[in-house]
């Protein structure tokens, strides 16, 4: 991979989080992957480990799923969004939903992108590949405090 980034996957399956940690990998991604099973560790781990996170200076990418526990997605990206310093954060919607009211819902809260997970295993696995081909050459910004 040219850039070095850390991908953090929000993803309550444990089923669907293990095809695209996998999956990633046989695509050739070699960065570090961190998972949290619902919404509200996602969010702990990025307000509580924000000066950590700087420090590595690696970008991060949020992989994030809408139907989770604790709390969903939408809210998640909503928090990340809001936040001066977390804002540039790359979002990638990861979901089972393919509803184009949340669709467009997510991209006025600001993701990044939107990819619907086929219910089809092998589609499935095409489909996380694509998305670690398109990693391989993605550049993505860093999370920095402002001067």
């Amino acid at each position: 991979m040219g850039n070095e980034i850390k991908i953090l996957i929000a993803e309550d399956d444990e089923g669907h989080a293990s095809l695209i940690q996998r999956n990633l990998r046989r695509a050739g991604i070699i960065n570090g992957i961190d998972h949290f099973r619902n919404g509200e560790e996602v969010m702990d781990y990025l307000f509580t480990n924000f000066n950590e996170l700087e420090e590595e200076g690696l970008p991060l990418l949020l992989l994030l799923d809408i139907r989770m526990p604790k709390m969903d997605g939408i809210e998640v990206l909503r928090k990340i969004k809001e936040d001066r310093l977390l804002k540039k954060m790359p979002v990638t919607m990861l979901t089972t939903t393919d509803d184009p009211i949340e669709i467009d819902l997510c991209y006025e809260l600001g993701c990044s992108h939107y990819i619907s997970k086929p219910v089809d295993y092998e589609d499935f696995v095409k489909v996380i590949r694509q998305l670690g081909l398109f990693l391989k050459v993605v550049s993505l910004p860093r999370i920095r405090i402002p001067s």
